[in-house]
C-alpha cells in the first residue's frame, strides 16, 4: 500500500495521474487525477474518486451510473508522481458504455474471459438446473479433469488435420473447462496470468 508521505505532490502540482487497472485480468481501464482529498476518499470509502479538473470538485466514479470502481490496491511509480490503482469494476467504465476507456481489440478479447471467469463462478454458486456449467461442478473434481483432459485431445486431433475452424473451436472449448477448473480450485485466470508475467520476466535477458 502506497505512504503518501512518498507522493511529490509538488512535482505534481497536487494532482496525482492515477492509472485505473482491473484487479481481475490487468486490463487498463482508464486514466484519473487525484488531489489529496480524493486519495484520501477512495482509501476510506473503497470507491475510486478522482478531482474533475473541469468541475473542481471531488468526483466518486459511478456515483450517478452505478459503475463504481471498488478499489483494491494502490502502488506508486518509482518518481512519486504517478498512481496505479487495481479496481473491481461494476458494469462499463467509459461513459461512451465501453469497457475500457482504452477500448481496443485486446481489451474486447480479454473481457470476454473476465466475463466468463465471473459467469462460472456465478454457476458454482448458484448452480442453476439444466445448467451444462452446473453438471461438470457436479460432476466434481475427477469429472472437470478428465474433461479437460478430453478437450485438450480434442485440440491436438485438430491440429494433427490442420483445421483452423476446428482447431479455433477446440481451442475455445479447451479454454472454457480450464476456466471451469480454476474456479473449482478456487483459483482465476488472473492468478495464470501472474505466473506467465513472472516467467517473462525472469526469462528477460539481463543488462
Amino acid at each position: 500500500m502506497i505512504k503518501e508521505e512518498n507522493i511529490n505532490w509538488e512535482k505534481v502540482s497536487g494532482l496525482l495521474p492515477a492509472i485505473i487497472q482491473d484487479a481481475d485480468d490487468n486490463r487498463v481501464l482508464m486514466l484519473g487525477y487525484m488531489n489529496h482529498e480524493a486519495l484520501k476518499n477512495t482509501l476510506e470509502s473503497g470507491h475510486v474518486t478522482f478531482y474533475s479538473r473541469t468541475r473542481k470538485a471531488l468526483w466518486v466514479k459511478g456515483e450517478t451510473s452505478g459503475n463504481y470502481l471498488n478499489f483494491v490496491s494502490a502502488e506508486l511509480d518509482c518518481d512519486g508522481d504517478t498512481l496505479l490503482v487495481k479496481a473491481k469494476p461494476v458494469g462499463q467504465v467509459c461513459h461512451t458504455g465501453a469497457q475500457t476507456c482504452f477500448n481496443d481489440n485486446t481489451a474486447q478479447s480479454l473481457e470476454i474471459l473476465n466475463h466468463l471467469t465471473k459467469l462460472i463462478k456465478q454457476r458454482n454458486l448458484d448452480r442453476p438446473s439444466g445448467s451444462y456449467t452446473t453438471e461438470l461442478f457436479e460432476k466434481g473434481p475427477f469429472g472437470i479433469a478428465q474433461k479437460v483432459g478430453e478437450e485438450g485431445v480434442e485440440l491436438s486431433l485438430a491440429k494433427v488435420k490442420e483445421d483452423e475452424e476446428e482447431i479455433l473451436n477446440e481451442a475455445a472449448d479447451l479454454m472454457f473447462h480450464m476456466l471451469v477448473l480454476l474456479e473449482s480450485s478456487n483459483l482465476t485466470i488472473g492468478e495464470v496470468c501472474d505466473v506467465l508475467t513472472t516467467r517473462h520476466q525472469r526469462s528477460k535477458p539481463e543488462g
